[in-house]
C-alpha cells in the first residue's frame, strides 16, 4: 500500500473526538461557544491522542434545533464567529495532526433557508419541487399517517400553496426532495464547498432519512413486542410504526455513491448517523459496504439505556457478522443526543476505566464526546432552564438533551468552569467543576490520563486500530475475544462485574500487555481477574 492509500485510510480505526461547539468554548463573552474557542482548546484534544474532530453544525441557522436547523450551507453564524475563524480552526487542528470532520445535515433545512422560501412561494417557481410537498386526503388530513422524531405527525399545512410538506423533525425543518435531482446537485455542492476549505470529512446526520417513498404509502403498526427506545424515546408515538416508507429507501444508496465520488479526490471520509431502531446495523451494513458508499457510520447500539453487560456486547458483534461484515461501524458510548453514560449506565471509577479500555479494542472506528474523558455525569437541568425543544414537548418522562450539552469544564475554580465570563447558555453544574481539565491534568490518577492510554494503546497496535476480530465469547460476567492484523495477534478479556473471575488462558505463548493499566497477567494457563479488569495479551510464539 502506497502512501496516498495510506493517507486515504486514516479513518479506518480512528478516534474522533465530538465537539458540541455551543458548549466547548467562549471566547466573546455572549455565554456560547464559538469557532475561536474550538480552535483555543484544540491542544487539548490533541493531548488526548484522537485523531480527529467531529464539529457539530455551526452553520447559519435561526437555531430552532440548536444548528440542525440550516438556514445557509455555506455560511458560518455569527453566534460562532466566521469563515476566516473556520479556515484558522483547520489550519490550527492541521498543525496539530488532527483531520476535521463537520456535520453537514442534508436531509432537511430550516424554514428560513432561500431554498424553501421560494419552494412554499408557488407551485410553479424554479424550486417548487425542492421540498416535499402533497395534497390533503380529501378530508383536509394529512397525505398519509408518517410521524415526526420531535412528536405529532410528519406533515405540516402551508397555506401559501394549500398543500403538506414533510418534516421529519421540527416543523421547522422540511425535508429536501431528494427525488428531484437539482437537489442532489445542489448538496453535492455544499460538500465541495467545504471540502476544497480543508475539511477532511463529513458527520452525516440522519443518513437513512434523505429519500423518501415517492407513493407516500402508510407505515404499517410495529408489534408492542419489537419496540425499543434506540430512535425515539419511549414516551414518543414515532415507536409505534415500522418506518418502511419514510426513510431507508434503496434509491437512497445511488446519493450516498454520487457523495463518495466527490469526496475521493480529497481523499475524504464520512461516518452516517442511521437512525432505525428495528434495522440499524442492517441498514449500516448496507451503507458502509464496498468502495463506494460511506466509509462509516454510526451505531446506536451502545448509545441506548440497555445495562451494557458480556452479553449483550457479544450480542451486538454476532449481529454485525450477520449483516454488516463487509461494512466499517463507528462505535460510541455517548454523544450530544443521549444521556452521558457515567450516568446511563451507574458508573463508578473503575467501571468507567474498563469501558474505555474495551471501546479502544473494538473492532471499528471510536467517537468520544466532549466531557467523558473527564467522567462527567449526566447534568440535572430545571425545566425553566431547558432550550431543546425535543425535552420541552416530553417533559417529564423525557427530559430532553440538554443534560449532556451543558458546557464543558476547564477549571474548577470558576463558577463557569473556564467556560464562560458571561451567563452560559446553559448552567455549569457545581458536580462538574472538580472534574475540570486542569483539575484532572494535574492528577495521573484521574479518568483523563487512562483515556491518553487507552488511545496510546489503540494507536500503537495495528490489530486494535485495523485488524480482524474474532467471534466474542461471554462467560458469564467476561467478554473476551481476539484481535488479528499481520502477524500481531492479541488476546483479550474484560470483567464487567463488581465480583473477581477466572477464565482459562489461551494456548501458546503470550506477553501481558498494558500492565500500567493495571492489566492481569496469566498464571499457570489461567487468567485471574479483579472487579472491572481486563487482560490484554500478544501471541510471542
Amino acid at each position: 500500500m502506497n502512501e496516498m492509500q495510506k493517507d486515504a485510510e486514516w479513518w479506518r480505526g480512528a478516534v474522533i473526538y465530538q465537539i458540541y461547539p455551543r458548549s466547548f468554548q467562549d471566547t466573546n463573552g455572549d455565554g456560547v461557544g464559538d469557532l475561536p474557542g474550538i480552535t483555543r482548546r484544540l491542544d487539548h484534544v490533541a493531548s488526548l491522542g484522537a485523531d480527529a474532530i467531529w464539529i457539530s453544525p455551526f452553520f447559519t441557522s435561526p437555531m430552532k434545533d440548536f444548528g440542525y436547523d440550516v438556514a445557509d450551507y455555506c455560511g458560518v453564524d455569527a453566534l460562532f464567529g466566521t469563515l476566516a475563524d473556520f479556515d484558522a480552526l483547520v489550519a490550527r487542528a492541521h498543525d496539530l495532526g488532527l483531520k476535521v470532520m463537520i456535520d453537514l445535515v442534508l436531509s432537511h433545512t430550516s424554514d428560513q433557508h432561500p431554498w424553501f422560501a421560494e419552494s412554499r412561494a408557488s407551485r410553479d417557481n424554479a424550486r417548487a419541487n425542492w421540498y416535499v410537498w402533497a395534497e390533503p386526503k380529501p378530508d383536509g388530513t394529512p397525505p398519509n399517517n408518517w410521524l415526526s422524531i420531535f412528536g405529532g405527525s410528519a406533515w405540516a399545512w402551508d397555506a401559501r400553496r394549500c398543500q403538506y410538506y414533510l418534516h421529519n423533525f421540527l416543523t421547522s425543518q422540511p425535508d429536501l426532495n431528494f427525488h428531484e435531482p437539482a437537489v442532489q446537485a445542489a448538496l453535492l455542492d455544499v460538500a465541495r464547498f467545504w471540502l476544497a476549505r480543508g475539511v477532511d470529512g463529513f458527520r452525516l446526520d440522519t443518513i437513512n432519512f434523505y429519500v423518501h417513498d415517492k407513493h407516500l404509502r402508510d407505515n404499517p403498526p410495529l408489534p408492542v413486542e419489537e419496540r425499543n427506545d434506540l430512535t425515539a424515546p419511549k414516551v414518543n408515538p414515532y415507536n409505534h410504526q415500522r418506518h418502511l416508507y419514510d426513510k431507508n429507501q434503496p434509491e437512497n444508496i445511488d446519493f450516498l455513491k454520487k457523495l463518495r465520488a466527490v469526496m475521493e479526490p480529497f481523499h475524504a471520509a464520512a461516518v452516517g448517523e442511521v437512525g432505525d431502531s428495528q434495522r440499524g446495523l442492517e441498514i449500516l451494513g448496507e451503507y458502509t459496504r464496498g468502495n463506494d458508499r460511506m466509509q462509516m457510520s454510526y451505531a446506536f447500539e451502545f448509545l441506548s439505556g440497555n445495562s451494557l453487560r458480556a452479553n449483550r456486547i457479544a450480542d451486538v458483534f454476532a449481529q454485525v457478522d450477520r449483516v454488516a461484515a463487509e461494512g466499517w461501524v463507528c462505535w460510541a458510548f455517548s454523544n450530544h443526543d443521549v444521556v452521558r453514560h457515567i450516568s446511563r449506565w451507574s458508573l463508578s471509577d473503575a467501571s468507567a476505566r474498563a469501558y474505555t479500555t474495551l471501546l479502544m479494542c473494538l473492532r471499528g472506528s471510536v467517537c468520544i464526546y466532549q466531557g467523558e474523558e473527564l467522567g462527567l455525569p449526566e447534568a440535572e437541568i430545571a425545566f425553566a432552564d431547558l432550550q431543546d425543544p425535543y425535552g420541552i414537548e416530553f417533559w417529564p418522562e423525557f427530559k430532553g438533551r440538554d443534560g449532556c450539552r451543558t458546557p464543558m469544564v476547564w477549571q474548577s475554580d470558576n463558577r463557569n468552569g473556564g467556560f464562560t465570563e458571561a451567563k452560559p447558555w446553559l448552567p455549569v453544574p457545581s458536580s462538574h467543576l472538580p472534574l475540570a481539565v486542569a483539575s484532572e491534568d494535574a492528577n495521573p490518577a484521574t479518568l483523563v490520563h487512562h483515556y491518553r492510554r487507552a488511545i496510546a494503546l489503540r494507536a500503537a497496535h495495528p490489530a486494535l486500530r485495523k485488524g480482524a476480530q474474532g467471534a466474542m465469547q461471554a462467560a458469564g460476567d467476561v467478554l473476551s475475544f481476539e484481535r488479528n492484523e499481520g502477524d500481531e495477534r492479541l488476546f483479550l478479556a474484560f470483567n464487567l462485574a463488581d465480583s473477581p473471575a477466572s477464565i482459562a488462558a489461551p494456548a501458546g505463548r503470550w506477553q501481558a500487555l498494558a500492565l500500567d493499566f493495571g492489566c492481569a497477567v496469566p498464571v499457570a494457563g489461567q487468567i485471574s481477574l479483579g472487579p472491572w479488569q481486563a487482560a490484554i495479551l500478544k501471541n510471542i510464539g
